[in-house]
């Protein structure tokens, strides 16, 4: 198997789309494999790459179940939730910090003696 054709940005033929592009569009790229790269140049760190997938394989978005959305949220309830305190902190933890901000500028011995 040969390397990907590359194409430069705001380059790709008709018929190739990113998944950015499909999912605007109500498609996935549905297993079909990459058939091309897109690269836009960027100064400092490299080209940035997006891979491009054909149009005419692409499949319909699977529609969101009332199972689905219930997962969705429960996992988005988990991310928001502190492992420290066991608080709700009304954001998404982040991932550096482990813990929400209150928690993470708290020392942790000041948190075992509240308890």
């Amino acid at each position: 198997m040969g390397a990907l054709p590359v194409y430069r940005w705001r380059l790709a033929p008709d018929g190739l789309a990113t998944r950015r592009q499909l999912r605007t569009l109500g498609l996935r790229p549905g297993g079909q494999d990459v058939v091309a790269q897109l690269e836009r140049p960027r100064r400092r760190r490299g080209p940035l790459v997006a891979f491009l997938y054909r149009l005419d394989l692409a499949k319909p978005v699977r529609p969101m179940t009332a199972a689905r959305r219930a997962a969705l949220a429960k996992a988005n309830a988990a991310r928001r939730r502190c492992p420290a305190c066991g608080r709700d902190a009304g954001y998404v933890i982040p991932s550096s910090l482990g813990t929400c901000v209150p928690c993470h500028e708290t020392p942790f011995d000041v948190r075992q003696e509240s308890a």
